[in-house]
């Protein structure tokens, strides 16, 4: 074995895959496109099982699912196990094929011991994707370190209906700001090098969060044009800019086909149009769901062919439907050649990520995997002050009263997918036996849970270091009709002179819980009472700061008029505390900006800031009979404790290739240091298709001291111009552009006007970004 050519590390990962193909036999190549979850291979006491190793990788296995997520091990013990099955799996079986571990990474990696970040569409409210890549280089580096090779994320769902729960999972609704968190997010886990980087996975692939009512799992309904340009752009970014590696499908369907049958999306557009050279992988249970959901299977054999033929390469969690491909191999239902396909795409990302030459990690050399500093950092910048009625920023002197289901409890900080929330949900499957795990001591695992929240500092812990005199009351639970802390929480505010009001949601996949993976809300009214409790303190007529907690933007209409201020902390992790306590007393200045638009009220669903001329109002009156048709708070919307003055803006064209420079000087006239975000939006009318008025195609967050100047000038390409004709071409049609400069898509500061001459027919897009210089 050792002379077989894919033993040779000189050669290329092509030439490896394809000998190594060419030696397998139908199970071992069928394995390759399979997974196990972790725990399967483990004994009731947590030890590694040969027994059961014997039966479930005999063959090998294309992945391993969640080894430090689904088994509740540090670290150290990660890639002990980690170990273990990978020196199985090269010296127990025929051809020695390690397997690709994986991790989700969402907002950091999802195990214990790890740091819990702000969720995505706080990192998105940074409006800062450098910031995120340091963040997804460090993830990389420590996932890597315990074997871990390939995680799930990011999501790059557009986010148009903040009804559906997962709306905190992305980067808010602006498919150019998504793309451009996604592909730094993707380049710095993937790293430079494939034998260092981590394979990135971008989800759901496509339409997910577009679903009827906000539900989740509900059907999606597209139009062709508005798939491409707003859906699928972020997808098309990151595998063309980011170098991409991995694709997931969305749970959806498209115009009655579920997106994990399409080939039209997984290997027309996917591969064929944009060159993507990674692997699909299902989302977890989706292949059987095409059988057991969407019934367009009538069993598992049917939904595999309709999985494997559209393009997916690998079933997840564990194989299931996967097992029925050699049967329908052997009866010709599927072509050898479909499945080579997919299997020699699995083994090539295995030789790229160097797993045939080092299998291992040196268990010894296992990092930290705290990254406070950047967690708070994220968090920091990710603040947005809504409203400011002169109280913000407060005196260290002040003595405050902190109420609310937030302040006291750090598991309402964290995200659906942080570890803390997420092994609740795998706790309450492990003994159903769809998920085949063992009976673990939950106790035991409860046990570390909290010992790790406990060392997260509270909201109130954290304040009661910046304040001269803090006093705590939870006024009520995020849940439930309960209001009997109510009159406890008056008594606090009452010895107070500001409070703060921590309100928002429970993040998680469990019943309990009010946002998160399949907890949509109809209503887009603050959970429980919270709302009533917001009401009770107002009568008090004490300035109160109100401090939002969740996952998406709530209707405020009913209590904005009530407080003083608002902050919107979003899910910040653990570095949110620190944070909050830093912007209310002044220490930072808050500088984010809204990544999604706030609406007034559910019925205004969905609402984005990139409508076409006939959108976003009603004609002709413009509003509802009984409601505003514009948002609450804008999209690219956010305040700060200094002013900033626009000036000297300037746009032209060049001749020779036709880009488009704008510029503008922004200036800090306030008292404090502040963070600005410069936004350049773009408009056009009398096209062949109607064209958003206003549309995200620029941004730069800069730091001004008092009194000082930045010019920031913006280099736009025609290519990244382009849009769909009426014949679905992509181009740039000769006309009239509008650049708008602003500091929020409702607050433009300069217009000005370009023509473009000449049709550009866009065969293979490149262009994504314009460029940004800060002078």
């Amino acid at each position: 074995m050792m002379d077989y050519p894919y033993r040779n590390a000189s050669l290329s990962a092509d030439e490896r895959a394809r000998d190594l193909l060419s030696r397998m036999n139908l199970e071992e190549k069928i394995a390759q496109l399979g997974a196990v979850w972790s725990y399967e291979l483990l004994e009731e006491d947590g030890t590694f099982s040969e027994d059961k190793a014997k039966e479930l990788l005999k063959n090998g296995i294309g992945q391993v699912t969640r080894p430090g997520g689904a088994t509740n091990f540090e670290p150290k013990n990660v890639a002990k196990f980690v170990n273990k099955i990978q020196r199985f799996l090269m010296e127990e079986t025929r051809l020695g094929i390690p397997a690709m571990m994986h991790e989700e990474s969402l907002a950091g990696y999802m195990g214990l011991a790890a740091t819990n970040f702000p969720q995505p569409i706080a990192m998105a409210s940074t409006w800062d994707p450098e910031l995120i890549g340091k963040m997804t280089a460090a993830i990389r580096e420590d996932v890597r370190s315990i074997g871990i090779t390939h995680c799930l994320a990011p999501v790059l769902d557009v986010a148009r209906d903040p009804r559906w729960g997962r709306t905190e999972e992305t980067f808010g609704e602006a498919p150019y700001l998504i793309a451009s968190m996604g592909v730094e997010y993707v380049k710095n886990l993937q790293g430079d090098d494939p034998e260092t980087g981590v394979v990135a996975t971008a989800k759901h692939f496509v339409g997910y969060s577009a679903s009827e009512g906000g539900k989740n799992w509900a059907p999606t309904n597209i139009p062709e044009r508005e798939l491409r340009e707003v859906f699928l752009y972020p997808f098309e970014a990151a595998v063309k800019r980011a170098g991409l590696l991995s694709i997931m499908n969305s749970y959806s369907e498209i115009d009655g086909i579920p997106c994990a049958s399409s080939r039209n999306l997984l290997t027309d557009i996917l591969r064929n149009e944009w060159g993507f050279d990674g692997i699909v992988v299902s989302d977890y249970f989706a292949v059987n769901m095409l059988r057991e959901y969407h019934r367009i299977a009538k069993d598992k054999a049917e939904a595999a062919k309709y999985a494997l033929e559209a393009g997916i390469d690998i079933e997840l969690p564990k194989t299931d439907c996967y097992s029925s491909l050699k049967e329908l191999v052997e009866k010709g239902d599927i072509s050898i050649k479909t499945l080579d396909e997919a299997v020699y795409r699995v083994l090539k990302i295995k030789f790229l990520l160097g797993l045939f030459d080092k299998p291992y990690v040196p268990e010894e050399r296992v990092p930290d995997f705290k990254h406070v500093g950047l967690a708070e950092e994220i968090a920091r910048k990710s603040v947005i002050l809504l409203k400011n009625d002169r109280l913000l920023p407060l005196s260290r002197n002040t003595k405050v009263a902190v109420i609310g289901p937030h302040a006291n409890d750090v598991r309402n900080l964290l995200g659906d997918y942080s570890y803390l929330t997420h092994i609740t949900t795998l706790l309450q499957n492990m003994n159903e036996d769809a998920f085949n795990a063992p009976k673990f001591n939950l106790r035991h695992v409860e046990d570390v849970v909290n010992a790790h929240l406990k060392s997260i500092p509270t909201i109130v812990d954290q304040l009661k270091g910046t304040f001269a005199e803090v006093n705590y009351a939870k006024g009520c639970d995020v849940t439930g009709n309960s209001k009997e802390g109510f009159e406890e929480a008056v008594k606090v505010a009452k010895k107070s002179d500001v409070i703060i009001l921590t309100v928002g949601d429970k993040s998680g996949l469990t019943v309990d819980c009010t946002t998160g993976e399949s907890r949509d809300s109809a209503t887009l009214k603050l959970p429980g009472v919270q709302e009533e409790l917001i009401l009770e303190i107002q009568k008090l007529n004490k300035p109160i700061v109100l401090v939002l907690i969740t996952g998406r933007p709530y209707s405020l209409k009913n209590v904005i008029d009530k407080v003083n201020a608002i902050v919107q902390l979003w899910l910040p992790g653990e570095g949110g505390p620190k944070a909050l306590a830093e912007v209310l007393v002044g220490e930072t200045n808050p500088g984010g900006k809204l990544p999604i638009s706030y609406p007034r009220s559910v019925g205004q669903i969905p609402l984005f800031h990139y409508v076409k001329p006939s959108g976003g109002r009603s004609h002709w009156h413009g509003s509802y009979a009984d409601e505003e048709s514009k948002p609450l708070f804008s999209f690219g919307y956010g305040l700060s404790y200094t002013q900033f003055n626009y000036s000297g803006f300037s746009i032209s064209q060049h001749d020779e290739d036709g880009t488009i420079d704008v510029s503008v000087i922004v200036e800090n006239v306030g008292k404090m240091t502040g963070d600005e975000v410069v936004q350049l939006y773009v408009g056009r009318e009398n096209g062949t298709v109607t064209r958003p008025l206003k549309e995200l195609r620029g941004f730069k967050r800069v730091t001004l001291k008092p009194g000082e100047k930045r010019k920031i000038s913006f280099e736009i390409e025609p290519e990244v111009l382009s849009y769909y004709d009426r014949n679905m071409e992509l181009v740039v049609e000769p006309g009239i552009y509008k650049f708008m400069i602003g500091s929020s898509c409702d607050d433009i500061k300069f217009t000005g006007e370009i023509e473009l001459k000449g049709k550009r027919v866009i065969k293979d897009r490149k262009t994504f970004f314009t460029k940004v210089r800060d002078e």
